[in-house]
């Protein structure tokens, strides 16, 4: 049984108010570690070159990713389509992004930065059987309307997931100035504090970055009250610094990982999936991860 903040999850047995969303959100973790290694190939909605590479054949990448047997996959509306007509009752479940945002485009707007979440995001959902929704809940320095448009989205959005039993992820992100532009800022007391305002806006899963240092991260996983929390890969990374970068999140208790450039564009996604499930579901530590990595 794995606990995150005081709380039991994959106990093996459900009481009389458990929830729909408890329901289609284990769909996405390992049946025995209570993780998940889920993997985002949404990157392309976000209008931005850098992302694409490794996926200009979405139908050729998801499948890649189902053969290896991840637990989740993150997919806009537009891909979702891709995983469902896959054949079988193995494949992972879908996580779908249903807020496109233009903070991470080619050239970034100066202004009138804007994240818009899909009229009858639910409904949606529910058609392409997703397992979850993820909504962005963005922080960027100097620009406060952001934070507040991705409220708006999730206030509009709480009611149906929780009349439909649709489970809620929040993606919340901050962003610090730097000479080079905007970055993702790991300051535990940012991350704490933004996945706290998650929690108390309803997520049932979060999505944030990891805290630097990593052995800081149980503040997060705490403050998060229950809530699982799972960790964004960031930029591509060499094999040792994301294999050894997940073990120390797994020694904090993380709930999971989502991943993306580092599987993704990985020269085999299928062993690099493998290598980090090794990590996550089955105790192995990130030398003998990369050992099973280099035996293909």
């Amino acid at each position: 049984m794995i606990f995150w903040g005081g709380m039991s999850w994959g106990s093996g047995s459900w009481g009389i108010g458990d929830s729909m969303e408890k329901f289609r959100l284990q769909r996405l973790f390992h049946s025995d570690s209570r993780r998940t290694l889920i993997v985002a190939i949404d990157h392309a909605l976000f209008n931005n070159s850098a992302f694409l590479p490794g996926i200009e054949n979405m139908g050729a990448s998801v499948k890649k990713v189902a053969e290896a047997e991840a637990d989740g996959v993150l997919l806009s509306v537009g891909e979702a389509p891709h995983l469902q007509r896959l054949a079988g009752r193995s494949k992972p479940g879908l996580l779908l992004r249903v807020d496109p945002a233009n903070f991470y485009n080619d050239i970034a707007p100066v202004s009138r930065l804007h994240c818009r979440a899909f009229e009858n995001a639910v409904e949606i959902a529910l058609r392409l059987d997703a397992a979850c929704i993820l909504l962005n809940l963005l922080q960027i320095d100097d620009h406060p309307e952001m934070l507040n448009q991705c409220v708006e989205n999730i206030l509009l959005v709480k009611n149906d997931c929780d009349r439909y039993g649709m489970p809620m992820a929040i993606e919340p992100l901050s962003f610090k100035k730097s000479k080079d532009g905007y970055v993702g800022d790991g300051d535990p007391k940012r991350v704490t504090t933004l996945a706290r305002m998650a929690a108390e806006l309803g997520a049932d899963l979060i999505k944030t970055d990891a805290t630097e240092p990593e052995e800081e991260f149980h503040r997060v996983i705490e403050a998060a009250s229950g809530v699982p929390v799972t960790v964004r890969g960031g930029s591509k990374a060499s094999d040792r610094e994301v294999l050894e970068h997940t073990e120390r999140l797994v020694a904090q208790g993380v709930a999971g990982l989502i991943y993306g450039r580092n599987i993704i564009q990985h020269e085999n996604p299928a062993a690099m999936t493998s290598a980090l499930q090794a990590v996550l579901h089955h105790g192995k530590s990130a030398e003998e991860a990369l050992e099973q990595l280099a035996a293909g």
